[in-house]
């Protein structure tokens, strides 16, 4: 049972920087890994999602602002922020699907929904005031 845990939300004014990290308990080049944000009332949507061979996928309402990474030797997962606007605050999580699980599939991508993703870390709010 592979645990997340998120870390580095914030509040911060429009236009500013901020970046989220995620704790993976296993190695995390076994997952597909994504970031999802819940606003109160709004259903939860991704934001940005690594393949577990490395490539990223974006919303585009976040593309060219944000960054997702991951660095393998500290199993980490990051998401940096830049230019965020108010309508960006949100409850922010973190997720992962096996590669030997829907992330092996052709069909796993931003599209994916949450429901998709098995494990989840308990989220970190991020709010930007304008």
């Amino acid at each position: 049972q592979v645990q997340l845990v998120e870390s580095g939300g914030g509040s911060v004014q429009a236009g500013g920087s901020l970046t989220l990290s995620c704790a993976v308990s296993d190695t995390i080049s076994r997952y597909c890994m994504g970031w999802f944000r819940q606003a109160p009332g709004k259903e939860r949507e991704g934001v940005a999602v690594v393949y577990y061979r490395g490539s990223t996928s974006y919303a585009d309402s976040v593309e060219g602002r944000f960054t997702i990474a991951r660095d393998n030797a500290k199993n980490t997962l990051y998401l940096q922020m830049n230019s965020l606007k108010a309508e960006d605050t949100a409850m922010y999580y973190c997720a992962a699907e096996s590669r030997y699980g829907r992330c092996g599939g052709s069909s796993f991508s931003m599209s994916t929904p949450s429901s998709e993703y098995g494990y989840w870390g308990q989220g970190t709010q991020v709010t930007v005031s304008s």
